[in-house]
């Protein structure tokens, strides 16, 4: 039975009459265990040649394809205090619609006439432009009507010049004239006077030539001193020549100085004009921005800045907003050695959470639950999880991914890569090798063109 003492059952009785033991020892069963052990193996060795599809598992969550449809918040341009709420968390908005409304906290935009006021600032400072203009066109009229008297001017300071040069020619021939008749005089008084020494003629003749003589003596002075007055006349038109050339250039010169300074104010003017206006719209935009609408259609999810009367900073979260429309992606991360393994334009597998799925990662066509998807994009630089990130997007040519997906949730990817024997990948996997690199044709991002 047991073996245990040393005297043996089977040598002094025969124990094959029993039907335990008939049960018990017979062999039957050893030739259905060793036909099961063979097809076992025949199966074995059989499944060892089947193909088996490599792979990259990686976890993710999901996305958005594009930048511009994944949640955001919306900040606020300038500081203020919350004064009113729109909305409420989970409501839908539309692009432009009214989320809430702020006020200022800054003093210098208390006025609540800023705008208007700075629209009649405009006003006075655009007509003192157009007076400086007026001044300008009356200085330039000014200036004309000088430069044009200062012609008239000189044309007649040289005209009297000219009769001055005309007079003194006309006193030289006087004087000469004056100078030929003294000569004759004082040949006829000294001819006189000898004659009336000789008794020819009498003293009143001598008398009579010596007053003559007197007189035309008188003459010559007369008109010596009428020719120094026409030259001092001469000189005298010279100098006002001179004198109407510089009175003009200084009174023209000084309404050029002050068309100048007319001209330099309107400029001054016209620049402040510029600031005014500038200010007026920088105003106007900014009372617009009082309001914080929707940049785009979505679902309010978070209040992030709540209450009433809360202030915040330029730039502060106010609220966070989830597009309405977007198109789903996956974002998943994969270990740095089996990143040379990722391609542009790749098939992948993708498990989502909540989702039933029966998985067979070597055999993905027999697996159940599983949705395809596509590598559009692949990160240059490693994230701070340690490894690469890479986007995928719904493959077209598998069927469509379900409809109840929500961004944020989370998914498992499957990269398949090429066929090779179970017999092979357990031999990698053994030997902890990774899988085949190989670079497929067309994998290669096309560079932008800009």
């Amino acid at each position: 039975m047991l073996n245990i003492s040393k005297n043996s059952i089977n040598r002094n009785v025969d124990i094959s009459y029993f039907n335990a033991v008939k049960f018990v020892s017979g062999r039957k069963h050893y030739k259905h265990f060793n036909r099961f052990l063979v097809v076992f193996s025949l199966i074995g060795i059989i499944i060892l040649f089947l193909p088996w599809t490599q792979n990259v598992t990686g976890k993710g969550f999901l996305t958005t394809l594009t930048p511009d449809q994944r949640p955001q918040t919306i900040q606020s341009t300038i500081p203020g205090r919350i004064e009113k709420w729109y909305v409420r968390e989970g409501d839908y908005v539309e692009k432009g619609d009214t989320i809430l409304f702020i006020s200022e906290i800054k003093n210098e935009y208390f006025d609540p006439n800023l705008i208007e006021r700075t629209g009649q600032q405009i006003k006075a400072k655009s007509a003192s432009v157009n007076s400086y203009q007026g001044k300008v066109k009356a200085l330039n009229n000014q200036i004309g009507a000088l430069a044009n008297e200062r012609v008239l001017k000189l044309e007649q300071a040289r005209n009297k010049l000219l009769q001055s040069k005309l007079k003194v020619q006309s006193d030289s021939i006087d004087l000469e004239a004056a100078e030929t008749n003294i000569k004759i005089a004082q040949r006829q008084y000294d001819r006189t006077v000898q004659l009336e020494s000789e008794g020819l003629k009498a003293v009143t003749d001598v008398e009579e030539k010596r007053l003559k003589l007197q007189e035309t003596q008188a003459k010559l002075i007369s008109q010596q001193n009428k020719l120094l007055a026409s030259r001092n006349e001469v000189l005298n038109a010279q100098v006002e020549i001179n004198r109407v050339q510089a009175e003009y250039t200084d009174k023209i010169s000084k309404a050029q100085s002050d068309m100048y300074t007319a001209q330099s104010n309107q400029f001054d003017s016209e620049a402040q004009v510029t600031k005014l206006e500038n200010e007026y719209t920088n105003y106007e935009i900014r009372n617009k921005m009082y309001y914080i609408t929707a940049p785009q259609n979505g679902y309010i999810n978070t209040a992030i800045q709540g209450g009433i009367g809360e202030t915040f900073k330029e730039g502060d979260r106010l609220v966070g907003i989830m597009p309405a429309d977007y198109d789903m992606a996956v974002e998943t991360f994969v270990e740095p050695i089996d990143l040379p393994l990722m391609h542009l334009g790749e098939k992948v597998r993708i498990q989502f959470d909540g989702w039933p799925a029966i998985i067979f990662s070597g055999w993905p066509n027999v697996s159940y639950g599983t949705y395809g998807g596509k590598v559009v994009a692949i990160e240059t630089f490693i994230s701070d999880n340690g490894k690469y990130r890479v986007l995928l997007a719904p493959d077209p040519d598998d069927h469509p991914w379900p409809k109840d997906l929500r961004v944020g949730s989370g998914a498992n990817t499957i990269a398949l890569l090429e066929d090779v024997p179970i017999w092979f990948e357990l031999w990698r996997q053994l030997n902890g090798f990774p899988p085949n690199y190989y670079q497929p044709e067309g994998a290669k991002a096309k560079p932008v063109k800009k």
